[in-house]
């Protein structure tokens, strides 16, 4: 057999003869994960629903896998019966049918070769078997993503008014197994937005049907700890019953959670506390100082606590960006030996005390990997307890090793952690997760590293959980593709993977918001679509620079966003004409918000510097006695300030996203923290009210006295050079 390896570009672009149906097939759309080896067979109908079969003796977990595809196949209106035509096959690695499965996943088929060690933990084969689709597995975690697999090899045709859809199953044959041992998700629950419950069980779901096996919640505060209670804020807190909940959920799903707790640096909630201060670096800082013994009782009696919740083998000590270490307390001691020797000193102790605990340490490398010597001269008892991952966000041209060699050659064990680019920002920039994700895991798994912790930061408290899937997808498929992953394979295929597009509109959407991104960016005001822009005041002395610096791209950013939320709309109406809903709306509600809030960033700029522009000119018309000239002023003045005026626009558009921003919140959230950005909404909505309120002052003094105040007394900058009537 010809297969389909890992580095093809476009499975969908593939057509190939099968031995074991007559009829010839293609996939729509690429898998994601992309398997390492498929070959196409012929699809079938599911017109008649799906059998699917469980060889003796069926395990627990197999069950649980085989109840978890029944549950999607109900909310695809697939039927699940024991009539259909069409079955699925289900048996672990070791009986005489399993081996024959595993050998016709072969290239050349062979009945004495077994599977190789490599596949066993996690990975899987496939084949047509003339009924539909066998599979073995030598794990329940292989026959779980085998079955996840499965998932996405059903798709339903688009119906019409006359005629409703048609599930049809591809059938192809597939031998996989992963490229890395850990396949994380790093998520931020300390900067603000504190998801339900329900949303983390959905996020673990979600992170499962894709290969992903470590999910890592960061806690700097949010962790319920009964040493330290003052730590939890009410309503955005994990309580450990939460905590324990979310272990049994996650083990179901084959995903491991492995607990930040924050041990050295950014730690600054607990230490504005005043029975902590004498722990903190500097006053109500950021940092512990190491030379404080209950500085390190702290550090023993939060992961004491997290070690009896979470029964993961290894836990997650942060100790990043300790930027204030030797500029409080612990300055004699950096003076005197260095940097590097007082931080590594005391992660030393940590990782000595907490042993007794017996689990793997992970910690961030953003410090250590400046200490290349050091490292090497740690001791073997330290190397042996602890994971460093090293961390970088955005595209490398240089490359990532030097982030990695530092640990590697240190004979460290080391995991990479590229981020998804969603924080700050009014959608997350794909431009530099897509690279950032791609380079960083490629070039650590060429350096031998095993681990990828995919990272998700809410650094201003803005970002929105919903908007974050497409850089969670491709983190997966980066983790699990042996080598370099396909950014324009993933770019094609999302959609229609994770949403049910057949159209590909949404793909077409999600590009258009990297080209504004892009816009932003090489523009002279050097900086993508942040949430600083969004919130900006164009009338301030800040916001002038800034409309210099962006005002020639603001039209192009502008279409592009619009043509995004055209996309958008074209593929709901599309999916609902054809009887195919879109999955996973709250994402694609979440995408249309993005787009909407990049449009306004555009609008703003564009309405500010013509309400400048025709206050100027209005201003200029008040002595002329022409009435031409003076219905023209009072024109000016109601295009700025009337029933439909400018200042109204702004009003209005900062008002409906504040709404659909709070809708959205909510669908993932708790209500903690949210009044904070809301505030933010209703902040700006009061400053434009107020500009009209000032405006129609303004207006009634051009009534009374037939003259106007000038504009700077109004707030009003000079319009820009480039302005003409």
């Amino acid at each position: 057999m010809n297969f389909i390896r890992s580095g093809a570009i476009l499975l969908f672009l593939t057509k190939l003869a099968s031995p074991f149906a007559p009829a010839q097939t293609a996939l729509p759309h690429s898998l994601i994960p992309v398997p390492r080896e498929l070959r196409l067979s012929a699809s079938q109908s599911l017109a008649a629903g799906l059998q699917i079969s469980c060889a003796a003796p069926c395990a627990p977990e197999d069950a649980f896998a085989i109840e978890d595809l029944k549950t999607y196949l109900t909310s695809q209106n697939i039927s699940v019966n024991t009539t259909s035509p069409v079955n699925i096959l289900v048996t672990r690695y070791g009986s005489a049918n399993s081996k024959a499965i595993y050998s016709d996943s072969l290239a050349t088929p062979n009945p004495s070769e077994a599977m190789p060690d490599a596949m066993k933990p996690e990975g899987y084969s496939i084949i047509p078997d003339g009924r539909g689709l066998a599979l073995t597995a030598a794990s329940a975690s292989g026959i779980f993503y085998a079955l996840q697999t499965v998932k996405q090899l059903i798709d339903i045709t688009p119906g019409t008014a006359a005629n409703s859809p048609v599930p049809i199953l591809h059938t192809a044959t597939i031998r996989d197994w992963p490229a890395m041992k850990y396949r994380g998700l790093h998520d931020d629950l300390s900067r603000g937005p504190f998801p339900t419950l329900d949303f983390q069980k959905k996020l673990i779901r979600t992170l499962a049907a894709y290969k992903v096996n470590v999910y890592s919640p960061y806690f700097e505060h949010t962790m319920q700890y009964t040493g330290h209670p003052l730590m939890a804020p009410p309503g955005g807190t994990l309580t450990q019953a939460q905590a324990r909940e979310l272990v049994a959920y996650a083990t179901q799903y084959h995903v491991t959670i492995i607990p930040e707790q924050e041990a050295f640096g950014h730690l600054h909630y607990l230490l504005n506390w005043e029975q902590y201060t004498p722990l903190a670096e500097t006053p109500h800082g950021h940092v512990l100082a190491p030379a404080q013994p209950d500085a390190q009782k702290l550090t023993h009696d939060m992961f004491t606590e997290l070690a009896a919740i979470y029964p993961s083998p290894m836990l997650h000590l942060g100790a990043d960006e300790t930027v204030e270490l030797g500029k409080g307390q612990t300055k004699p001691a950096v003076d005197a030996q260095g940097l590097g020797p007082v931080y590594l000193g005391f992660m030393q102790r940590i990782v000595a005390d907490l042993q007794p605990l017996h689990r793997k340490l992970l910690f961030w490398g953003d410090i250590a990997y400046k200490e290349p010597d050091l490292l090497k001269a740690m001791p073997d008892s330290f190397k042996q307890a602890t994971i460093a991952v090293a961390w970088e966000y955005n595209p490398q041209p240089r490359g990532f090793n030097r982030f990695i060699t530092p640990f590697t050659d240190a004979k460290m064990e080391t995991w990479v952690a590229p981020g998804v680019n969603n924080w700050s920002r009014v959608y997350p920039n794909w431009n530099n997760a897509l690279s950032n994700i791609q380079q960083f895991t490629a070039q650590g798994q060429a350096l031998g590293v095993q681990g990828q912790l995919n990272t998700l930061w809410y650094d201003d408290g803005e970002a929105l959980a919903n908007n974050n899937w497409y850089g969670i997808l491709f983190g997966a498929e980066a983790a699990w593709h042996q080598g370099e992953a396909s950014i324009p394979a993933f770019q094609s295929s999302y959609g229609s993977v994770f949403h049910g597009d057949v159209t590909g509109k949404l793909d077409e959407a999600q590009r258009e918001l990297m080209v504004a991104h892009k816009l932003l960016k090489d523009s002279p005001y050097k900086t993508d679509g942040q949430d600083l822009l969004y919130w900006q005041d164009p009338w301030n002395a800040d916001g002038q620079r800034t409309a210099s610096q962006i005002r020639p791209i603001l039209s192009e950013l502008r279409l592009h966003a619009e043509r995004a939320l055209t996309l958008i709309a074209q593929a709901r109406d599309a999916a609902a004409a054809s009887n195919t809903p879109l999955r996973e709306i709250d994402a694609v509600d979440a995408m249309e918000l993005g787009a909407r809030r990049m449009d306004l960033i555009g609008l703003k700029f564009q309405l500010t510097d013509e309400m400048a522009t025709s206050y100027a000119h209005a201003f200029s018309l008040q002595s002329s006695k022409k009435k031409e000239d003076r219905e023209d002023l009072s024109l000016e003045l109601n295009d700025i300030n009337g029933v439909n005026g400018k200042l109204q626009d702004m009003r209005n558009n900062y008002s409906l996203l504040r709404d659909l921003y709070e809708t959205a919140w909510l669908k993932s959230n708790r209500p903690y923290f949210l009044r904070n950005v809301l505030e933010r909404y209703d902040y700006t909505i009061q400053l434009w009210i107020s500009r009209s309120d000032k405006l129609r002052t303004a207006q009634r003094q051009w009534a009374n006295s037939q003259s106007l105040p000038a504009a700077a007394d109004l707030g009003i900058p000079a319009p820009p050079q480039t302005a003409q009537r």
